[in-house]
This record gives C-alpha cells, sequence and structure tokens, in this order.
C-alpha cells in the first residue's frame, strides 16, 4: 500500500498544483486529504495563487484517487462542486496491524480523543503544524499545511508505505520517517 496524505489546501490553485505533482511522481494508491480544501477561513490570510474553481477542477480531474475527510471551513456547498465525498468526520485506515484515525482534527485531537487503543495512530490535519511523536500510548501524526505552514513547520506531505511514514516536502525531499515501535 501506497497512501499520500496532505491537508489544508486552503483554495491555493499554486500548491494542489504543487501536490498534484507530487502525487505524480510517488504514484500512491490514494491521497487523503484531511479537509480544509477550498476556502481560507477568516482566520488565516489569503493564501498564494488563491483560486478556488481551480483546485476544484485540479482535484475533481483525481476524483478517483481521492479519499478526503471534512475540515472545519469545509461545507455542504463544498461537497456540491466536488465530484468526490468530504463530508466524512473522519476515516479508518488499517496500517501495520493498528488504526489509524484520520481526521481534519477540529473534533478530535490529542485533547479530545477518538477511541483508540495502545499504538493506534491519530492522524490529523487542522493546525497547520507538521507532527510525529509518541503521546501517551499513541502516536500522533500532522502533515502540516499544503499551502500555509505555521510554526517553521514545511509545505509537505506524508507518505505512508507498507515500511514507514515519511514526511516530504513539496518537492519530494524527505525531512522524517515514521516507524513505529512494534507495541
Amino acid at each position: 500500500m501506497r497512501l499520500m496524505i496532505a491537508s489544508d489546501i486552503h483554495g491555493s490553485a499554486k500548491y494542489c498544483r504543487e501536490l498534484l505533482s507530487c502525487m505524480k511522481e510517488e504514484q500512491p494508491d490514494r491521497l487523503l486529504l484531511l479537509g480544509d480544501l477550498l476556502y481560507h477561513g477568516p482566520r488565516n490570510d489569503l493564501p498564494e495563487e488563491y483560486a478556488p474553481k481551480q483546485v476544484i477542477s485540479m482535484l475533481n480531474e483525481h476524483r478517483q484517487s481521492l479519499l478526503a475527510v471534512r475540515g472545519n471551513c469545509d461545507a455542504q456547498v463544498d461537497q456540491m462542486v466536488l465530484d468526490f465525498p468530504i463530508l466524512a468526520d473522519y476515516c479508518i485506515v488499517y496500517w501495520q496491524n493498528r488504526t489509524v484515525f484520520a481526521t481534519h482534527g477540529h473534533q478530535y485531537h490529542p485533547q479530545n480523543l477518538p477511541p483508540l487503543r495502545p499504538g493506534d495512530i491519530l492522524l490529523n490535519g487542522h493546525t497547520h503544524v507538521t507532527a510525529c511523536e509518541k503521546l501517551g500510548d499513541y502516536y500522533y501524526l500532522n502533515p502540516g499545511s499544503v499551502s500555509l505552514p505555521k510554526e517553521n513547520s514545511k509545505r509537505g506531505y506524508i507518505l505512508l508505505t507498507d515500511a514507514q511514514a515519511e514526511f516530504k516536502d513539496l518537492q519530494g525531499r524527505t525531512f522524517e520517517r515514521f516507524q513505529p515501535c512494534v507495541c
């Protein structure tokens, strides 16, 4: 399995193009988007090349390869223009005999956990800050934001393979690797 994971495009045509270019290079089985696809939100500045209609078109071209969860900036009106489901609050993925609970992060996050077993992984976007850490008896991963990174995070994504999770920037360079311990 090769699963590419990204979050928080926020309507940036430039960074959506760069992400899809990485997708072409990585050839994942699916791209999992962790929400906030089109709208930038009231707390964020406009991202570079803010053009939600272009992002709609680019994402719809890849609809067969996309999985998505709803972000706090995603709404029913966004679903009306996107040709793949985006309104699920979470997605469950199984990786290395553990559950990966993938959600945007505005409802479930390290301070409000979903039901996790020891060794499971909570996968969030929302904060725009890259994270890869063990918290208690679970792991927390966050790819950061494709278009509006915060706290010196890189624009990037996670590539989940059978062997490991790699955090990569939008030039495809690995900047962190994650291999959970056998719990």
